[in-house]
């Protein structure tokens, strides 16, 4: 039996075919001719995985992100997962649909975030037993396809080194039980390294995981560092209103004063003035009375001499 012949094969799922694990891409499993040698990429915004089309077309956000970009523009960071993917209000399509559909989002038990939803089936069967969003629940199928992997390789070349010593009968008897001891021992080193190696994978800095986590980091820091700009930018518009109300106060407050100043003057103005005519007018009324009692004593005085000269020339005629 030959050793291609043991390796276990996995079915695209576009054109059926059976290929090893390593050479169908992530997520979508597709072969190399049915992807078109175009790589499998990550949404820079939702963080779903899309397949590239086009070599001049390296875009890294997926087709539905994109043409919600040029609907309502970039997004915001969502107020569960933290992907950088709210385009209308504060949460991204997949978690408002999953909350529309599953109810109130609750603590991830792998990010500790409050970003899950309970479905109440056997989802959780699938990701080891534990209520987990979806990035988690991504990131974890992955780590347990790379375990898959790495156990069916380990269990390949155990096989290959049961085979070869199965096949070397020329050998001696000592030779044939120590080729199986040497066997077995290399078997245990393969089989704590297939046990090793998913952690490895895990805690490798250039994983695909980590380079996630790394950018949702990166997406936060640049969601929280936009959020400080304008939080800082409304204080600046509300410092601003406040010297511009305090300046209008104070304008309006000197204005008043002016007012106040200028309409006592012109009271005082009015005031003077009023005074002014009415001693006028006393000295006109003094003088027209002095003028009418001189007028009076005039006339008495001539209306006496006119009796005075009549009376006297009636006396004689009457002798």
């Amino acid at each position: 039996m030959s050793t291609a012949a043991s390796t276990p094969l996995f079915a695209c799922s576009r054109c059926f075919s059976r290929h090893p694990f390593e050479e169908l891409s992530p997520g979508e499993q597709l072969c190399k001719e049915c992807r078109g040698l175009f790589p499998v990429v990550k949404c820079t915004y939702c963080r779903s995985e899309f397949q590239q089309t086009s070599k001049s077309n390296t875009s890294s956000i997926c087709k539905k992100c994109e043409a919600n970009v040029k609907l309502y523009g970039k997004p915001t960071a969502c107020e569960y997962c933290n992907t950088i993917a709210a385009f209308i209000g504060n949460k991204c399509q997949r978690c408002a649909n999953s909350e529309r559909k599953y109810g109130a989002a609750v603590t991830c038990e792998q990010c500790k975030q409050r970003c899950a939803f309970d479905r109440h089936d056997d989802s959780k069967k699938q990701v080891d037993g534990k209520l987990l969003c979806w990035l988690c629940t991504q990131s974890l199928k992955r780590a347990l396809a790379r375990t898959k992997q790495h156990l069916s390789v380990d269990k390949h070349k155990h096989r290959g080194h049961k085979l070869s010593s199965h096949k070397d009968k020329r050998k001696s008897d000592m030779m044939k039980s120590k080729n199986s001891g040497d066997s077995l021992n290399e078997s245990q080193p393969s089989e704590k390294k297939s046990k090793l190696n998913p952690l490895q994978g895990e805690l490798d800095p250039n994983s695909s995981d980590h380079v996630v986590a790394m950018t949702q980091l990166k997406e936060t820091i640049a969601s929280l560092q936009k959020k400080v700009q304008q939080k800082e930018m409304e204080l600046l518009s509300k410092d601003k209103l406040i010297t511009e109300l305090k300046a209008q106060h104070h304008n309006n407050t000197t204005d008043l004063r002016n007012e106040m100043k200028n309409k006592e003057r012109m009271n005082e103005t009015k005031f003077t003035l009023m005074n002014t005519k009415i001693q006028n007018l006393l000295k006109e009324v003094a003088t027209l009375s002095k003028s009418a009692k001189k007028n009076n004593k005039n006339t008495k005085s001539l209306l006496s001499n006119t009796e005075n000269s009549g009376s006297g020339t009636d006396s004689p005629s009457t002798n």
